[in-house]
């Protein structure tokens, strides 16, 4: 039987490790779809995941990688045909059902997007999660009121995945866009990608938190969670909209009921993991056309499968810039 590379999550005495091997399509979990994976990507949630440092994997062993697009092997839905184009990420995937970070991949036929025409397997591994992420919590603080003429749009966590594709989107649709960054010899780039205005993190006091502070934000993505989610919601403006989409810094959030009932400011949970497909196929949509954020494309990196493991604790460590795509195929074609 044919076997094919992958890289897989093992725990063993509790102790959580992951190595490549070979496997075979049989020992993939099940699902109508079977993938040629010709891209993955690394998020902050893969770097959580690979050592256990983070508890994401829910199942051992598992294929790791949280992305993936390609081409569709075979179907036995018959929504799907050899040949079709396609991206899968959040659901289940690389957590308790093997991932991206295989040769093929095999999933349910309902975890499937279509990839838009004029996007390359590349392209759509140049966003991933993260891309998709920064899209959701957009299109969320739009449908939630939120206008370019409102003020300024805080972005944290700013040089990375969501950050600097938020970065990009929010610039291209007119807002004026405020990279928050602990990385002060990032601020070049974050300008190039579309910040009007860059704000380190240092600068802030986040000691004492009052439970309004000067009405700033009329919008906000943040990567980080705990005290900087707070001060965000403080500072944010009548109907402010602060979108959570990570925990980078902190899981807790200690605040107070000020923000919601005397400005009406809205906290917006980001699940970008169980997006209905409707919606899902909307934004990449979106994301390969009008929403395409091409200095962000430009500016990443690209590893070769093998070269993954090495990759992973620049995350942890709040090193990485912008978006890592692992070619796990040979590009022979879009």
């Amino acid at each position: 039987m044919q076997t094919f590379k992958a890289y897989r999550t093992f725990e063993q005495d509790k102790a959580v490790s992951s190595r490549f091997v070979d496997m075979n399509l049989d020992e993939l979990d099940p699902g109508e779809v079977i993938v040629k994976v010709k891209y993955s990507t690394i998020n902050y949630k893969d770097a959580l995941s690979y050592n256990g440092t983070g508890k994401i994997m829910r199942k051992f062993p598992t294929v790791a990688g949280i992305d993936l697009a390609g081409t569709v092997e075979s179907s036995s839905d018959p929504r799907f045909k050899r040949g079709d184009k396609v991206i899968v990420t959040g659901y289940d995937l690389g957590v308790s059902h093997d991932g991206g970070y295989a040769e093929y991949a095999r999933v349910p036929a309902d975890w499937v997007v279509r990839r838009p025409e004029s996007m390359t397997a590349f392209d759509a591994m140049t966003l991933g999660t993260a891309g998709f992420t920064a899209a959701l919590a957009i299109h969320m603080m739009q449908h939630n009121g939120l206008t370019p003429d409102a003020g300024p749009v805080a972005v944290t966590g700013a040089t990375g995945g969501v950050g600097s594709v938020a970065i990009e989107i929010l610039g291209k649709l007119g807002y004026q866009v405020v990279a928050i960054t602990g990385k002060e010899r990032e601020s070049g780039y974050l300008r190039e990608i579309g910040a009007s205005e860059v704000l380190l993190r240092s600068s802030l006091d986040l000691s004492k938190i009052r439970p309004l502070e000067k009405s700033t934000w009329a919008g906000a993505v943040d990567n980080l969670g705990g005290d900087i989610l707070a001060w965000l919601l403080a500072a944010s403006k009548i109907g402010g909209n602060v979108a959570a989409v990570g925990l980078a810094a902190d899981m807790k959030l200690n605040t107070t009921v000020a923000p919601f009932i005397l400005r009406g400011v809205s906290l917006l949970g980001v699940d970008s993991a169980n997006t209905p497909m409707s919606l899902r196929q909307t934004l990449w949509n979106r994301l390969a056309v009008e929403w395409r954020p091409d200095r962000v494309h430009d500016a990443v990196r690209t590893i070769d499968f093998d070269e993954l493991p090495h990759n992973f604790d620049a995350y942890l460590k709040g090193m990485a810039r912008g978006r890592t795509v692992v070619r796990v195929a040979p590009d022979t074609h879009p």
